[in-house]
């Protein structure tokens, strides 16, 4: 099921073509894995800037994690169970000289070689807020107010290879957690999702809220989706780039306290913490641009431009 490259559409294929041809996006040869040229990757770094700027006047901290994740955090907080079909994890060689020569040698003509890799500690990022969480509840209890985090523009990976230019397997997302009692996080999730439209606006996108649930995995997994949905726990930035659908280049999420529960995040009093994210999907956003304004990020609207910064 994982291994199956979604189709994409004839609009879909022709915008990668012009993305390519104009030098914005770089062909890895793997579906959903994609270089970036300089004026692509200008714009990712002013967007970033941009949800920093949110961030910071909110009084965000900033914290960092690398693209890879301790497997016991993504066991530990139920994502291998409930999303199999997108978790990547890391393998690594353990093995002799002789088998290194073998492996080698059927690496070389790209034939099976998996027998000599085991499993790592190690899996790929899947979302940019899930080392924050541990971390937070190391450092003891939230004290009263909470505390709102800006994690930045992390790497992430979901093994979800896709013909369409805006279904990455690695892209980045920029994230703002909040972490409190549950009517001011609830309240700050509100907040948030004005502030991503009122930002796609000066940005000349067109974008709507919606409701919406996580791609989770089986029957247990639809139940929670369904859970989520009516309790309307994820909204969806959602954006036309390609078609024919609206795609989702923002979310805005409320945890409740499955997080405080999960790593003993606690508030002062004892409770468990509750949480939230705003995340940015900083490519998908920079597809929209390009599909709105043009090709050339130097002849989009002079407003758009001004809000950029250089």
């Amino acid at each position: 099921m994982s291994n199956e490259v979604r189709p994409a559409t004839a609009d879909q294929t022709a915008f990668l073509e012009e993305l390519v041809a104009a030098g914005l996006l770089i062909q890895s040869g793997v579906p959903g894995v994609y270089g970036h040229g300089q004026a692509y990757e200008r714009v990712i770094e002013q967007l970033s800037n941009l949800v920093s700027d949110l961030g910071a006047a909110a009084g965000a901290s900033k914290l960092r994690f690398p693209p890879i994740v301790p497997r016991h955090a993504l066991e530990t907080n139920g994502y291998v169970g409930n999303f199999p079909h997108l978790a990547g994890t890391i393998f690594g060689f353990e093995g002799s000289e002789a088998d290194a020569k073998v492996q080698g040698e059927r690496a070389l003509a790209h034939e099976d070689w998996s027998e000599f890799q085991s499993q790592t500690d190690l899996m790929m990022l899947p979302a940019a807020c899930y080392p924050v969480y541990p971390a937070l509840a190391a450092r003891g209890p939230v004290g009263p107010g909470g505390l709102t985090v800006d994690i930045g523009g992390s790497w992430v990976f979901r093994h979800e290879p896709s013909l369409d230019p805006a279904r990455r397997q690695a892209f980045r997302m920029h994230e703002i957690v909040r972490v409190g009692e549950p009517d001011a996080v609830e309240q700050w999730r509100s907040e948030w999702a004005q502030k991503g439209i009122e930002l796609f606006g000066k940005l000349g996108l067109e974008g709507a809220l919606a409701n919406a649930n996580d791609p989770f995995f089986g029957r247990v997994g639809r139940l929670l989706a369904a859970s989520q949905s009516a309790e309307e726990l994820k909204w969806e930035l959602e954006v036309q780039i390609a078609g024919p659908e609206p795609t989702a280049c923002a979310s805005f999420n409320y945890h409740m306290d499955h997080f405080g529960h999960v790593w003993d995040l606690k508030l002062s009093d004892g409770a468990p913490a509750h949480t939230a994210c705003a995340a940015f999907g900083q490519d998908r956003i920079v597809l929209a641009l390009l599909r709105t304004h043009g090709l050339d990020p130097d002849k989009w609207p002079a407003s758009v431009v001004d809000l950029l910064g250089s």
